[in-house]
This record gives C-alpha cells, sequence and structure tokens, in this order.
C-alpha cells in the first residue's frame, strides 16, 4: 500500500487504533504511516471512497458480543469497497488513575456501558463503593480524567489510552472474559486480491430472493456440498420489507480455490444479489483442513472427464 493515510473508528487510544498500530507493524509503516480518527464507521469508510485514507480501520466481530451491526451494515450500504487483511485484538480493560492518586480515594470510575459491564466483579470485589459515571468511550474515560474534565477519579480503559494520556495502572487485566477478543478489518477501494496462504477467509453478502420456506437451506446448501465452512454469519433486513433479509457472512477460503469459486457462483443463481467483499489472510493462520474431494485437483479432475466425455 503505497499510500500512508489510515482512518480508523475513533477516538483515540481505542481497541480500533490499537488494531490499526498492530497492522502497521505487521506491514513495516509504523514509523511512516499517518492515522485519522473517524467519528464512525460510516465516516471512515467513506474517506476511503473519497481518497482521503488509502485504508480504513473497522472492528466486524466481537468474541463475547458478535457481530457490529454499524459496521456489517456500512461495509454492505457502501458496496464498492474491499476487505484485504484482519486483525485480532484481545480486549484487555485496566483501572487507571492519576499519577499519584491514592486508590482508598477511589470513590467514582468512568467508563463506557459495555466496558463497566466487563469490570463489574472486579470492581465490586476491590472497590464496592466507588460509583460508575457513564462515558462516550473507554477511551474518552482516560482522556478527560488526564484532562481534568471528568468527574471520576478513575477510568476503566484499555491500556494504550492509559498510558497515552499518561495515567498510573492499577491495576491490569480486569475484565470478566479474559479470553475475549475484538476483530478487525483493513478495508481498501476495490484492487489486487490478496493471493491465497492456505489460511483465508472470504467475506460475501447474500440477499435471498424472497421468505419462502427453504430459500436459506437452498442458499447454504451450496458451501456445504462444496466443502466450505463458515465461520460467521449474521442476518440484516435489507429494509425492502419485513421477512427479507441480507445474510453477512465469513467463509474460510480463498476466491482463487475452485472450490470456493464454485460455491459462490452457485449462491449466485439461487439468491437475489451477492456482494463480494473480499479474500484475506486470515489472522488465525490456521490451514483450512479440505476433503479429498473438494480440492483444487479434484475440480480440475471433474472438468477434465467432462471436457473428455463431451469431445469423445
Amino acid at each position: 500500500m503505497s499510500t500512508e493515510r489510515f482512518a480508523y473508528l475513533g477516538p483515540e487510544a481505542t481497541f480500533t487504533e490499537a488494531a490499526l498500530l498492530k497492522y502497521l507493524d505487521m506491514q513495516g509503516l509504523r514509523t511512516t504511516a499517518r492515522s485519522q480518527p473517524m467519528r464512525n464507521a460510516v465516516a471512515a469508510l467513506d474517506s476511503v471512497l473519497d481518497g482521503e485514507c488509502s485504508a480504513a480501520v473497522v472492528p466486524i466481530e466481537n468474541s463475547v458480543e458478535g457481530g457490529v451491526p454499524a459496521t456489517i451494515d456500512a461495509l454492505t450500504d457502501h458496496g464498492r469497497l474491499q476487505i484485504v487483511a484482519e486483525v485480532v485484538v484481545p480486549v484487555r480493560f485496566v483501572l487507571a488513575v492519576k499519577p499519584g492518586t491514592d486508590p482508598h480515594t477511589l470513590t467514582s470510575f468512568g467508563s463506557h456501558p459495555h466496558g463497566e459491564a466487563q469490570v463489574r466483579t472486579f470492581m465490586s470485589a476491590n472497590f464496592p463503593d466507588a460509583v460508575y459515571l457513564p462515558t462516550s468511550s473507554t477511551a474518552a474515560a482516560a482522556r478527560d480524567l488526564a484532562n481534568d474534565a471528568a468527574d471520576h477519579v478513575a477510568a476503566v480503559c484499555p491500556a494504550l489510552a492509559a498510558e497515552r494520556y499518561g495515567l498510573e495502572i492499577l491495576a491490569d487485566d480486569i475484565g470478566e472474559r479474559q479470553d475475549a477478543e475484538t476483530r478487525f478489518v483493513i478495508v481498501t477501494r476495490p484492487g489486487t486480491i490478496p493471493a491465497p496462504t492456505g489460511s483465508d477467509k472470504t467475506t460475501v453478502v447474500a440477499s435471498l430472493r424472497s421468505d419462502r420456506a427453504g430459500a436459506l437451506l437452498e442458499m447454504l446448501e451450496q458451501f456445504s456440498s462444496r466443502g466450505v465452512n463458515m465461520s460467521r454469519i449474521e442476518s440484516r433486513p435489507t429494509g425492502g420489507g419485513l421477512g427479507l433479509y441480507q445474510f453477512s457472512i465469513d467463509l474460510l477460503g480463498h476466491v482463487h480455490e475452485a472450490r470456493m469459486a464454485d460455491a459462490l457462483q452457485g449462491v449466485h443463481r439461487v439468491t437475489r444479489n451477492l456482494r463480494f467483499l473480499g479474500s484475506y489472510p486470515s489472522a488465525s493462520k490456521n490451514t483450512v483442513p479440505l476433503d479429498p474431494t473438494t480440492t483444487d485437483d479434484s475440480f480440475a479432475a471433474a472438468t477434465a472427464w467432462l471436457d473428455s466425455t463431451l469431445n469423445g
């Protein structure tokens, strides 16, 4: 990627910026890239379409709460964008205060409601009298505390936010779900599809033709009959009427694989609309196991058999 400006879902020092920094480190761009926080996913993606930024980083899935509807809908509505990579970031919260704060004076803490929900057990056990004060984001809780613009005396936030705003960390990894992760995608304007690695994902959005019985099964059979596994499927309304849905789907495999290409052609035939959002390396790097009947060689052999049959 030649242009060095990246948009991300703001504000600064959130898990999304942490995902961007991780991606830039992977690409060797940390020291040269410029980043731009955006107010929402739509604005971040708009900046890519407008050419202001070369790529945008947005959250798409959380291991605790599932898909991120705002991102899924924004990607679907834009239509002219492509996912080229994914990054997975552990969701770890810290309890931070201004340097020199006596923990015994911790009478209140600020955080986004989602952050507060994940640290309730820790706070109840260690600071039972501390009053929770909601903030617009976990990073904003840290920023406002550091800038003397907060009513709370502690912040539940990402470690990046505590470090960015010069706060002292009283306790680390205080969330109830220590295995929680959020998956982020890097989105660009359409271009060259990243080459297959053997550990890839393909993201599509498919709209059913109607709400008749069996329509969803008919679509899913296109994947199962060709050995294509799904890692995520989310239903979203099309806006065209009650009972009409579209499905955002992550598939394990690459569009350049014969089984995936054949499955997507099948889905295209049985759905009202199929939108391809990208094939890209999986963050897990786990090799996708294939049945011998769904390898590229098996599809090539079937094609060769048909050709020989038709040509005598």
